[in-house]
């Protein structure tokens, strides 16, 4: 498909018009083409592919934040001239539209329309970052994979629920702030149950997990 192509099937009008103003960028998979700490400007609106938002300490440990595929942007909170609040990484070769900061500011003027998606975006990705501290604070580990599981899953026509992302252990851990082995002994204990059945990283949830184990 060609890039023309892949912005005008953009379904939000919003997100089509910014990535009509940028310049295309194709890049490999983990690629980190934001960095935490760092002063660039720009935003890019994802045309294909998948990236994650992340924290990382010194040590190298990651907290997943989120994941954004076609159609959604990150870099958004460059807007107000201040380093990256995280990093962002491909994880499978994307195609990005890469919008200055002047670009952007310009697309905001002429654009009610747009400037209302940023700020609507802004407020859904403060509420995400807000149910996570909720998440972090008052539930344990089991709490944490049961919700993301159960977030992350689509009803299929028998009645159980399939998480359609093909996730490791480590991606979950990664993305409810835990380890791996606390991930592992709760994964194998709820397919002891009967709850989830995993094969080939595929997981489909039988039966709703209790609220707490």
């Amino acid at each position: 498909m060609s890039f023309d192509a892949l912005i005008e099937a953009i379904a939000d009008p919003a997100a089509r018009e910014l990535a009509r103003r940028g310049q295309v960028r194709s890049m490999a998979r983990n690629t980190v083409f934001i960095n935490e700490g760092d002063r660039s400007d720009s935003l890019f609106v994802i045309l294909s592919g998948r990236v994650k938002v992340f924290v990382a300490d010194a040590d190298g440990r990651e907290m997943v934040l989120d994941i954004h595929g076609p159609g959604d942007y990150v870099g958004e909170m460059a807007l107000d001239g201040r380093p990256r609040a995280a990093s962002v990484m491909t994880m499978e070769p994307t195609v990005c539209s890469v919008l200055t900061h002047d670009a952007l500011r310009e697309v905001i003027t002429a654009s009610p329309e747009v400037a209302m998606n940023l700020i609507c975006t802004l407020i859904g990705r403060a509420r995400v970052a807000t149910e996570k501290v909720r998440d972090l604070a008052l539930m344990d580990v089991y709490g944490r994979v049961a919700r993301l599981l159960l977030s992350l899953a689509v009803e299929q026509p028998d009645g159980k629920l399939l998480v359609l992302e093909r996730l490791t252990q480590q991606d979950i851990a990664d993305r409810v702030g835990a380890s791996r082995d606390m991930v592992s002994r709760i994964f194998k204990d709820l397919t002891i149950g009967g709850y989830i059945t995993v094969v080939d990283r595929q997981i489909t949830i039988n039966r709703k997990p209790p609220a707490r184990w």
